[in-house]
């Protein structure tokens, strides 16, 4: 009885399983005309009808998996990536996650008049009922699947955008031959201070800089965590060959990396980008003439 009870429940899933297959290919081209594959796939129709394909093939997988419910079913990893892409391309299309998610669910009442007509005529009203039902819970699914993958692509967008903004929130400037700057402006955190570390060090090597001024004068205040990378990135840059000068500390980051008894004897410190420019000028023997007030030349 239990086996028998079991084969019964299993029964619509098979059914399902089994229409996906045989009306795959009337499923793909009513889901071609559907904004979703057609907003999507603008090369040409026949592509969006492969598209729609590949989608059935996975959902008749996920079926005879019998895991309907699970976003995760095995079936779904082939089409995964196509998914994304898709809920990717209308979310850059301008439309919202609701949006992308009606044009999912429009995918579904196609296929649902589909699997009715397929059904045999005299098949019991319980039957179409659950086999019905079944649909729309792997309808569901897939939609779940697309809005995860969507979201986990827009958060990897995120990501690397994040990254790129703090590349470029943190220019390295030649200021003179062997010698480069890198003035921060705004709040440090931990990701951008090893940001700026790698992008210093990648500069001091291009530029073969033998010294490398760290100017902190817009930075208006940092953690301990942040205040030991600068130290750090002070002692990588000995280590390339540079000598690092720090210039620009405020008196409430002065405080902090007091507190925290790092130790500044071997870090050269200025109070200024001009102070810790005129300090490197001079240890290359460069001098500095500026006019006298009565238009004589001092030094």
């Amino acid at each position: 009885m239990p086996e028998q009870a079991e084969g019964t429940a299993g029964a619509p899933t098979r059914e399902v399983r089994d229409f996906l297959r045989r009306r795959g290919e009337q499923i793909a081209q009513r889901w071609a005309d559907e904004p979703l594959f057609r907003a999507v796939f603008t090369v040409s129709r026949d592509e969006a009808v492969e598209a729609g394909k590949a989608v059935v093939d996975a959902l008749a997988q996920v079926a005879d998996a019998a895991r309907v419910e699970d976003p995760d079913a095995a079936g779904f990893t082939a089409v995964r990536e196509q998914l994304a892409r898709m809920g990717a391309a209308r979310s850059r299309a301008g439309l919202s996650t609701a949006q992308v998610s009606s044009e999912l669910a429009a995918l579904r009442p196609p296929v649902e008049n589909l699997l009715v007509a397929d059904l045999p005529e005299d098949a019991a009203v319980e039957h179409v009922r659950s086999c019905v039902t079944t649909l729309n819970v792997l309808m569901g699914t897939l939609r779940v699947v697309v809005m995860q993958t969507a979201l986990s692509e827009g958060q990897e967008l995120i990501d690397r955008q994040r990254l790129q903004l703090l590349e470029v929130a943190t220019p390295v400037i030649k200021l003179w031959d062997g010698i480069v700057a890198v003035p921060l402006i705004g709040t440090l955190d931990s990701a951008r201070s090893q940001v700026v570390m790698e992008t210093l060090l990648e500069s001091i090597v291009e530029q073969q800089a033998r010294y490398a001024i760290l100017d902190i004068t817009g930075v208006p205040t940092v953690d301990s965590l942040v205040a030991q990378h600068l130290m750090k990135t002070v002692a990588a840059a000995r280590l390339m060959g540079a000598e690092c000068i720090v210039s620009g500390i405020r008196p409430a980051i002065a405080q902090t990396m007091v507190h925290l008894g790092l130790d500044l004897g071997t870090v050269v410190t200025r109070a200024s980008l001009a102070d810790a420019l005129g300090y490197v000028l001079h240890q290359l023997g460069v001098g500095i003439v500026t006019p006298g007030t009565n238009g004589s030349v001092a030094r």
